[in-house]
C-alpha cells in the first residue's frame, strides 16, 4: 500500500475503508471492561468512526474547524479522531499533563468548535472560557452525564448522528484529498508556546504505509497503546500503522498498569521513550540484586554471551552456540517476564538514550532500536532495523525519504512526510522549510559511510562559553545520566567560564547506590548533604570527565531535592527537558555554581 502517488488508499478514511473491507473477522481495538479484555472488529471500528463523525456534524462542527482531544487512551480518543478528520474537521490532541493556559491556548488556537474529555475534570475550564474559545459549539464527556446543553455525554454526541443523513458525511468524505489538512500535533514546547504541525493525509498514509512494509506489520499483529496519544509518534504506532496492516491496537489501563498490560497483551512491537527503558533497567537491575548467587553468576554469564554477539545481530550474521544456549536459558525467560516475548521490535526515540541502557538490554538479547524523526516528518525520519543497526546510532533513512548533513552539522530531511508547515506560522514555517522542500529540523548530527545518522545535539540548544567554545550539552548528559542513582541531569555554562550541571538523584535505584559507596544516608533527602554521597558522585563525575574535551568537563555540580516532572514544569510530555524553565526554576542553584 502506497498512500502517495501508488496505488492505493490517499486518505485516511479510505484506509480505514480498506482495513474494514479486508479483515471483517480481525479485531482493531483491544480494552479493558470489567476486568477482561474487549475487543472490537474492523467493520464495527469503521461504522463507530462514521457515527462520531455524523454526530460531530450534528453539533455543527465544519469542514476545516478543530476538535480538541484531552484525554488517557482509550478507544473514545480514536473515534473522536478519526471521526473529526471523516467529518472533514481536524483534530488537535492535547496532553493530559498540560497546563490551564497550554490547554485553552490549543483548543483556542485551533478554532475548536468541540472539546472531547475524558471526564469532568477540567469541564469548567472549557465551560467557562468565554471569549477565549469562540468557536466552541459543544463539550462532549467519554465519562459522565451531559447538562442538556452544550454539556454531552458520549452517548449523547452518538444518538446525535441521527440528525445527520449519510448522504452529507459522504459528500464531506468525497471532497478530501491527499494534500488536504487531516491533524494538527502541537510540538511540547521545549522552547516556548507550542506550534501547530499541520499533517496532510498523504503525511499521515504514506508514513503509515513504509512503517508497515518496515516492520513487516500483518493483521494477527498487535501494537499497546500507552504514550500520550496527542504526540505524533504514538498517532502513528496507535492509529495510523495499525491500519494500514489491519493490526490491532491494544489500550493500557493506565501508565502505571503498563508492565502488567505487557504482559497480557505480549505486543509484536513496542516503543518507549528513553526513560521508560531506563526506569525497566532500573528495575530490573534492582530485582537482580535481590537473586540468588547462582541465578546471578548465571545472568552475568548469558550478559557476557549477549554483548559479545551484538557486532553479528548488528549486521544480521549468526550468533554463536554459546549465545543461542544464553537465549534458550536466560533471554526467553526475561522477554517473557517483560512480556515482549512475542515483540519483533522494540523502538526508542523522542530524546536521547545512554548508551549504557543500549548496551544493558542488548546484553539480555533486546536490543532496542533507535529511531530519529519529529513532528514536522509524521514521525520517522532514519530507522533501525533488526539486523541492520548500529548501538548509538538512530539508523538509515527510512525507504523514500532523503537525509542529508548541511555543512553546519543540521541535520535536513526531505519525503512525502515532511509537514506542509505551521499552522497560523508563515514565519516560523520558513525557518524550518526551504525552497527545495528540505525540512532543517534543529538537530545536529553525523552521517557515516554506510548511511548512519548519529544526532549529537540541538542547534538551538548549543552553549557557548565565555572562552569562545561550543559545548554540546546532550551528549554530556547522557553520560551524567549513566551514574549509578542519577536520575536526570542538566548542563550549564552559557557565557560562563567553564561547565557545570545540576544532578537529580533517582529514588528508584537509591538503595542499590547507598550500598554501592557505603553510605549512611537513610534516604534522597539525607543523601543530598551527604559526604560520601559527594565524593562518589564527584568520582563518577570525573570518569565521565576523562570521556569528554578539556573545554567540556564538568568543573562543578549541584544536586536538586526534587526530581523533574512534568507536573513540576522540568519536563514536556514526552519527557524531553524543558531547559528554559529548570534555568528559571533552578537560577539561585546555577549562581551557586559560578560563585566564587
Amino acid at each position: 500500500m502506497s498512500g502517495a502517488g501508488g496505488a492505493g488508499p490517499a486518505t485516511v478514511a479510505q484506509v480505514l475503508d480498506r482495513a474494514a473491507r479486508e479483515h471483517p473477522l480481525r479485531p482493531a481495538l483491544r480494552f479493558k471492561q470489567g476486568g477482561a479484555w474487549r475487543e472490537m472488529s474492523w467493520p464495527a471500528y469503521r461504522e463507530a468512526v462514521r457515527r462520531t463523525a455524523r454526530g460531530l456534524i450534528a453539533l455543527g462542527l465544519q469542514a476545516g474547524q478543530g476538535v480538541a482531544i484531552l484525554a488517557f487512551n482509550r478507544p473514545e480518543w480514536l473515534l473522536a479522531d478519526l471521526g473529526a478528520i471523516a467529518a472533514g474537521g481536524i483534530p488537535a490532541g492535547i496532553y493530559p499533563t498540560s497546563s490551564a493556559e497550554q490547554c485553552l491556548f490549543i483548543a483556542g488556537h485551533c478554532e475548536a468548535a468541540v472539546v472531547v474529555l475524558d471526564d469532568d475534570r477540567l469541564l469548567p475550564l472549557f465551560r467557562d472560557a468565554g471569549p477565549a474559545l469562540p468557536h466552541l459549539r459543544a463539550l462532549v464527556l467519554m465519562d459522565g452525564a451531559g447538562d442538556g446543553g452544550r454539556v454531552l455525554s458520549w452517548s449523547e454526541l452518538q444518538e446525535r448522528a441521527a440528525e445527520t443523513p449519510e448522504e452529507e458525511l459522504e459528500g464531506r468524505l468525497r471532497a478530501q484529498a491527499p494534500d488536504d489538512r487531516a491533524t494538527l500535533i502541537y510540538t511540547s514546547g521545549t522552547t516556548g508556546p507550542p506550534k501547530a504541525v499541520m499533517l496532510s493525509h498523504r503525511n499521515l498514509t504514506w508514513t503509515a504505509a513504509q512503517v508497515t512494509e518496515l516492520v513487516r506489520g500483518r493483521p494477527t499483529d498487535t501494537v499497546l497503546s500507552y504514550l500520550p496519544l496527542s504526540h505524533v509518534a504514538e498517532q502513528v504506532l496507535s492509529i495510523h500503522t495499525p491500519m494500514a496492516a489491519g493490526a490491532s491496537c491494544s489500550f493500557a489501563e493506565s501508565f502505571e498498569a503498563v508492565p502488567q498490560n505487557l504482559r497480557e497483551i505480549r505486543p509484536d512491537f513496542f516503543f518507549g521513550v528513553p526513560r521508560v527503558w531506563e526506569k525497566m533497567q532500573a528495575a530490573m537491575q534492582a530485582a537482580g540484586a535481590q537473586a540468588s548467587p547462582l541465578r546471578r553468576r548465571l545472568v552475568g554469564w548469558a550478559r557476557r554471551r549477549g554483548r559479545a554477539a551484538v557486532p553479528a545481530l548488528q549486521q544480521g550474521r549468526r550468533t554463536s552456540l554459546a549465545h543461542a544456549l544464553a537465549r534458550r536459558l536466560v533471554f526467553r525467560a526475561v522477554r517473557r517476564r517483560l512480556g515482549l516475548d512475542r515483540a519483533r521490535l522494540c523502538g526508542v526515540s523522542a530524546a536521547p538514550v545512554g548508551m549504557g541502557t543500549l548496551e544493558f538490554f542488548a546484553s539480555l538479547g533486546l536490543p532496542l532500536m533507535e529511531l530519529y524523526g519529529m513532528s514536522e516528518c509524521t514521525g520517522p525520519a532514519t530507522v533501525s532495523r533488526a539486523g541492520d543497526f548500529r548501538l548509538g546510532s538512530a539508523g538509515r533513512a527510512l525507504a523514500g525519504t532523503e537525509v542529508r548533513v548541511a555543512a553546519d552539522g543540521e541535520i535536513l530531511v526531505r519525503g512525502p512526510h515532511v509537514f506542509p508547515g505551521y499552522l497560523k506560522d508563515d514565519a516560523a514555517t520558513r525557518e524550518v522549510l526551504d525552497g527545495d522542500g528540505w525540512l532543517h529540523t534543529g538537530d545536529v548530527g553525523t552521517l557515516d559511510a554506510e548511511g548512519f545518522l548519529r544526532v549529537t545535539d540541538r542547534k538551538k540548544e548549543l552553549l557557548i562559553t565565555s572562552t569562545g567554545k561550543n559545548v554540546g550539552p546532550q551528549p554530556i548528559e547522557t553520560r551524567l545520566r549513566a551514574i549509578p542513582g542519577v536520575g536526570h541531569a542538566v548542563v550549564v555554562g552559557e557565557r560562563r567560564s567553564y561547565v557545570a550541571a545540576l544532578l537529580t538523584l533517582d529514588r528508584q535505584r537509591w538503595p542499590e547506590v547507598v550500598a554501592l559507596c557505603g553510605s549512611p544516608a537513610r534516604d534522597v533527602a539525607a543523601a543530598l548533604t551527604c559526604a560520601v554521597v559527594r565524593r562518589f558522585l564527584g568520582a563518577q563525575v570525573e570518569a565521565v570527565n576523562a570521556t569528554l574535551a578539556r573545554y567540556e568537563s564538568v568543573r562543578r555540580f549541584e544536586l536538586l531535592a526534587e526530581e523533574f516532572t512534568t507536573e513540576g514544569g522540568e519536563l514536556t510530555a514526552t519527557l524531553k527537558l524543558r531547559r528554559r524553565a529548570v534555568a528559571e526554576k533552578y537560577a539561585a542553584a546555577i549562581e551557586r555554581l559560578y560563585a566564587e
